[in-house]
């Protein structure tokens, strides 16, 4: 099951002042979109967060998907090396990391980056 994960930043101006992106993910298949406000310290901390919501609902929701392989792909190539642990993120998301390794020893999910034009999955994340 193809998942695309994403977080887009907020104009200064928003209704909710705290928060600075829009973290989202969508699961083509089952045709799941999920967008909310988070407040990132910055674009990798935003992008982690919405890959971690998307492992969150995937893991809070079995029922819906038992015996699933999921393919996950994200944009930021920071976040998609860092996790696949092909370069280092800073230590101060060393804890999200974590999680997100728990998840990929759960799951087996693939870890793999695509651009973000041009990708009409990737697209629908912030339609």
């Amino acid at each position: 099951m193809e998942c695309y994960f994403g977080s887009h930043e907020l104009p200064n101006d928003n209704d909710c002042p705290d928060k600075t992106v829009v973290v989202s993910f969508h699961i083509p298949e089952v045709g799941i979109k999920f967008k909310a406000p988070f407040a990132a310290e910055d674009h990798d901390h935003g992008d982690l967060a919405a890959l971690l919501a998307l492992l969150e609902f995937i893991d809070g929701n079995q029922k819906y998907f038992p015996n699933q392989t999921y393919q996950i792909f994200g944009s930021n190539i920071n976040i998609v090396n860092g996790v696949n642990q092909r370069d280092n993120l800073p230590d101060k998301f060393a804890h999200l990391l974590d999680k997100t390794k728990d998840y990929r020893e759960k799951y087996h999910f693939s870890l793999d980056w695509t651009p973000s034009n041009g990708n009409p999955d990737f697209e629908a994340l912030f339609d």
